[in-house]
């Protein structure tokens, strides 16, 4: 009986272990999105929003970017960022104060 028991609590150990393990990859690969860029189609698609309204946030400086040839390139982390500075609860009520 205590073998079982004894086995069990192994068990049990080496499943947080491997627990502990999965969050650290799914930490790090949370990390390495971060820094990955999206092109535009990618950001249009995300955002569910027109060319047009893309062009606007690069005019305004409101979505940092890069251009190589043309083409446009955006951090996920800069989107990510507008996402939240621009993120409303109307639960709370802060009269236009961030």
């Amino acid at each position: 009986m205590t073998e079982i028991i004894d086995l069990l609590l192994a068990l049990s150990q080496e499943i947080k272990d491997i627990k502990t393990r999965i969050e650290v990859l799914r930490q790090s690969r949370v990390e390495r999105l971060k820094d990955s860029w999206l092109d535009n189609q990618d950001v249009l698609q995300m955002l569910h929003i027109s060319k047009r309204t893309l062009q606007t946030l690069r005019a305004n400086g409101t979505l940092p970017y890069s251009r190589i040839k043309g083409k446009f390139y955006y951090k996920v982390s800069d989107i990510e960022q507008l996402l939240q500075d621009n993120y409303y609860n109307h639960n709370f009520k802060c009269h236009g104060n961030k």
